[in-house]
């Protein structure tokens, strides 16, 4: 459920950002090329959506990198250039699909869906994430453990799929900053610890099995013992 979106413009980025999160989706957002190239090597991605017109390097150019390095990887290529030239150097350079600007989101949406089932990679349409016997439907915004739903708020839900996704991985107070509330991390607030006692307790009070585990000095992390 991994997504990496190149793209320069803040409205652009933001809108597209906006979209795949109230979709369900993970989605990272790098705003030139170097920053983009950074990701894409430090994280396995499902699909990436690369702006063609980026400062500090050729779009095109960034999209052969990524299809030599991981070619099972869908790209599609935004653009403001709709020349058929343009569509043929984007394509040659080993894009999956060409989505010229301006757009909407539920087009760019169903160019995702219809490459992640031509690719085969079902991980970005899966609809539940489990660990033992938590299931996180993340569409239908249900959370179950033991077959009992629990009841989160909109917040604690976004920090409990975070956490889901990166299951096994322990991950830190800035990470979930930057990815939950989408803000520069404050080192005196205490905003993130409060949330993650308020999910322990929803997930975790009255089993046995306790899932969410604090790695002292490291972060947060769910995981079957």
């Amino acid at each position: 459920m991994n997504l990496l979106l190149i793209e320069d413009e803040p409205s652009v980025s933001n809108f597209i950002r906006k979209g795949f999160e109230s979709e369900g989706y993970l989605i990272d957002v790098a705003y030139d090329g170097d920053l983009g190239k950074n990701l894409y090597y430090k994280k396995n991605y499902e699909l990436i959506i690369l702006d063609v017109n980026l400062p500090g390097i050729n779009g095109f150019l960034l999209c052969k990198e990524f299809k030599t390095e991981r070619p099972h990887v869908p790209v599609i290529l935004l653009t403001a250039l709709d020349g058929l030239d343009d569509k043929v150097v984007g394509f040659e350079s080993g894009a999956d699909d060409y989505l010229v600007k301006p757009f909407e989101f539920k087009e760019l949406l169903m160019r995702v869906k219809a490459l992640v089932r031509r690719s085969g990679n079902t991980r970005l349409t899966e609809k539940k994430i489990k660990v033992a016997d938590l299931e996180m439907e993340t569409m239908g915004k249900v959370v179950t453990r033991a077959g009992k739903r629990i009841d989160l708020t909109a917040r604690e839900f976004a920090l409990l799929e975070y956490l889901l996704v990166n299951k096994d991985r322990v991950v830190s107070r800035v990470d979930i900053a930057e990815k939950v509330w989408d803000l520069d991390f404050d080192t005196s607030t205490n905003v993130i610890d409060v949330y993650i006692n308020y999910l322990r307790r929803k997930i975790d009070k009255g089993f046995n099995a306790k899932l969410l585990h604090t790695v002292v000095g490291m972060g947060y992390t769910i995981r079957e013992d």
